[in-house]
């Protein structure tokens, strides 16, 4: 019988249900695992899967990972009250030509050093809005110190923060320099690409349960 829609499906060969062939999906499987992104996906999500025990290790080093592996802030609620400092640098190279503009103030945007100044304090105050588990600390004093170099011609970099409160301020310190050193690349790229920030680091804290701590001990 010839159907309104025209003619009927043939049935010729029809063998009704065929049990489901897993081979794509094996090779599929194996594909992912072979792909570097795919398997480190695969092993970040079998990394959630910690026991317990190593779990508990790991976020009794990692104050920022939870029981679990998961990113948290840390609760300093427990914490006293204490004076807290930190004192980072570091450096940005210019090369002879930038440097001689920096410091006859020549450059196009103005006054390089000064603003740079500016920002970096700015910079520390802004910390926790950079940074996503970093505490919002009440600073008590900024200071972002910026000094020619003419022996390598750079622009050395140096940032202390201070404040009283539960948590130190290595961060805001850090913040600071790194913030200005990008202020001075900013300021200057016009005249070269060929600028580098190099040596961030923290150099000197005090305060907290940890105390005193310097690069140079």
């Amino acid at each position: 019988m010839q159907s309104i829609f025209g003619e009927e499906p043939s049935t010729d060969g029809f063998t009704g249900p065929t049990k489901t062939d897993f081979s794509e999906l094996k090779s599929l499987e194996s594909t992912k695992l072979e792909n570097p992104e795919l398997r480190s996906h695969v092993e970040y999500s079998q990394a959630k899967e910690i026991p317990a025990k190593v779990a508990c290790d790991i976020s009794n080093k990692l104050t920022h990972v939870g029981i679990s592996g998961e990113a948290q802030m840390v609760d300093v609620s427990s914490k006293d009250n204490t004076k807290r400092t930190a004192l980072a640098c570091c450096k940005v190279v210019l090369g002879k030509r930038v440097f001689d503009l920096v410091l006859a103030n020549q450059m196009g945007k103005g006054d390089v050093l000064v603003v740079a100044k500016i920002a970096g304090i700015n910079g520390a105050k802004h910390t926790s809005s950079l940074i996503p588990l970093c505490h919002n600390i009440a600073l008590t004093h900024v200071r972002v110190d910026l000094k020619l170099n003419s022996e390598d011609f750079s622009v050395d970099i140096e940032g202390e923060v201070s404040c009283t409160g539960k948590t130190g301020v290595e961060m805001e310190a850090l913040t600071a320099v790194s913030v200005a050193g990008l202020t001075v690349y900013d300021m200057c790229k016009a005249s070269s690409k060929d600028i580098s920030i190099t040596d961030v680091r923290l150099e000197r804290k005090t305060g907290g349960k940890s105390g005193y701590w310097s690069r140079e001990e």
